[in-house]
């Protein structure tokens, strides 16, 4: 006797009831997804998860009663449930998009403000896939705060500043960056980012970290010169991030291309220019995120000599993409979070 595979049991939260039934008919094609229940609002969405214990949630985040991002705060902290945003990225949907992610969200998934449903209906399979992606990560609680985000004190400069320093990260990757960068002095050297995160949500992820950090954070450009004392986030979405050398140079290129590990910006590529093109020292480290993104990069950069990183399974809200480097003999040493920006700088004198 055959024993037939446990479905996917989603929660759709959303005002909108055009998107809820494009939904349910892209999921009800999907022999591993079935949906559970509707809400319209938080209210009632709090009372089926209660009835019915979802395994994903997809949440808009602008909604009558009770915002999404709100709502997400209040349950995350009592019945944390991975959950995927699918919301428009306008340039406010962008902040409270960023806000999502920051609250625990272990996804974004785009919602244009026109023609949604056409869009919808043409990214099903992406979106199914997103979604059983989701069902796979154990959500761990995540304490909020009002307070900068920062870890307490600051990681001395004293090292060689022309060398890279290379982060890349996923899913809980926004809580753990603002956490860690703004312990970097102001003359720290140059360090490049790939936070997985779709189009529009990036130059706000920017903006937001460089009211935090002492070093200015912006988002990548082609053809920013990578310098001391500047943070370039790769911009999400067109894109990937690489840098080219242009005599005792490096800049940043921006250029298409088919998804990497599912992903544009990839880690992997970012760290695979680093490890062709890098001729100063580099420090490079993966953080919290699903997947495999970034392992492979991570080898290149140890097997040219670079000093490589993870952020270790305790500290991580998603163990996969450290996980993925270990077991590539990627890393040098796993550590928490809080360690990781000091072996880096330690890693550059």
């Amino acid at each position: 006797m055959s024993i037939s595979k446990k479905r996917i049991r989603v929660l759709i939260v959303d005002d909108s009831a055009l998107v809820r039934k494009m939904l349910v008919r892209n999921m009800s094609e999907d022999p591993e997804l079935e949906v559970i229940g509707e809400a319209a609002d938080p209210y009632k969405a709090r009372d089926l998860m209660v009835e019915l214990d979802p395994d994903v949630i997809t949440l808009d985040v602008e909604m009558p009663r009770m915002d999404g991002i709100t709502f997400l705060k209040r349950f995350m902290e009592v019945m944390p449930i991975p959950t995927v945003i699918i919301s428009s990225l306008t340039q406010a949907g962008a902040r409270i998009t960023l806000d999502a992610l920051e609250a625990g969200a272990v996804d974004v998934i785009a919602k244009p403000t026109l023609n949604a449903v056409d869009h919808l209906a043409m990214s099903k399979n992406e979106i199914n896939q997103r979604i059983k992606r989701a069902a796979g990560i154990t959500v761990k609680k995540i304490v909020h705060s009002n307070n900068a985000r920062g870890l307490a004190g600051s990681v001395s400069s004293s090292c060689d500043k022309t060398g890279i320093i290379a982060i890349g990260s996923s899913t809980g990757g926004v809580e753990a960056l603002g956490r860690i960068l703004p312990t970097f002095a102001a003359d720290s050297p140059a360090i490049l980012i790939v936070q997985h995160m779709p189009g529009g949500i990036t130059t706000a992820f920017a903006t937001r970290l460089n009211n935090l950090c002492q070093m200015r954070v912006k988002e990548a450009e082609n053809g920013d010169l990578v310098v001391p004392g500047q943070i370039l986030i790769a911009p999400g979405g067109l894109f990937h991030t690489r840098i080219i050398r242009l005599g005792n140079q490096y800049r940043i290129k921006l250029e298409e291309g088919e998804l990497v590990n599912y992903c544009r910006p990839a880690v992997d590529v970012l760290f695979h220019s680093i490890a062709s093109e890098a001729t100063c020292k580099v420090a490079a480290a993966v953080l919290t995120g699903m997947g495999k993104d970034g392992a492979e990069g991570l080898l290149a950069i140890r097997q040219t000599g670079g000093h490589t990183y993870a952020q270790d399974e305790a500290t991580c809200v998603v163990f996969g993409m450290p996980k993925a480097a270990q077991n590539l003999g990627a890393v040098k040493q796993l550590l928490p979070l809080e360690q990781i920006p000091k072996a880096l700088i330690n890693a550059l004198r």
